[in-house]
């Protein structure tokens, strides 16, 4: 009889407590990864055509466009880099800038068309570093360095200066 006690299965344990915790954080989970596909989803599309030109764009002129390009192994692609200078020729204080650039084909139809921040360079040693504009706004009358970048661009780029619209300007 000694050995019948050896193969009975143990007496029922109460149930662990444990359970209604994580019911309940997986539901926490959940909601909130629900949540965030409902109201964190709302990507803003890019124009897909050409923008009309702020109507204080005609204050900014670019000048001393140079074009330059990178090759990084760790991000496996290419960098395209527009560098050049901006001067506000007008009476508000620059805080932000935003440019559409085309990039066109060698027939002259557009292959990229893409909107960026124009970022003020804030130092070219030891490499070049930029910065948003609200750091460093633009005053009336002053010029300030900027580099735009670009990653990815197609292999139907024509590799010519593409066209770039100012077509935001922020100011205070």
């Amino acid at each position: 009889m000694a050995d019948d006690a050896l193969f009975t299965p143990p007496p029922a344990e109460p149930r662990s407590s444990m359970r209604t915790p994580l019911l309940i954080g997986g539901g926490v989970v959940l909601l909130a990864v629900v949540l965030m596909l409902i109201f964190g989803h709302h990507k803003v599309q890019a124009p897909t055509t050409v923008a009309p030109l702020d109507s204080y764009a005609a204050n900014l002129p670019l000048s001393g466009i140079e074009m330059s390009e990178a090759t990084s192994p760790f991000a496996g692609g290419r960098s395209t880099y527009i560098d050049g200078k901006i001067t506000n020729t007008g009476t508000r204080t620059i805080t932000g800038v935003t440019v559409q650039t085309i990039f066109r084909s060698d027939a002259g139809q557009t292959v990229s068309l893409q909107t960026v921040p124009l970022m003020l360079i804030r130092t070219r040693i030891p490499y070049v570093d930029t910065q948003p504009i609200s750091v460093a706004p633009i005053a009336p009358g002053a010029t300030a360095e900027f580099r735009l970048i670009f990653e990815g661009l197609p292999e139907s780029w024509n590799q010519q200066q593409p066209e770039l619209h100012i077509m935001g300007v922020q100011s205070k």
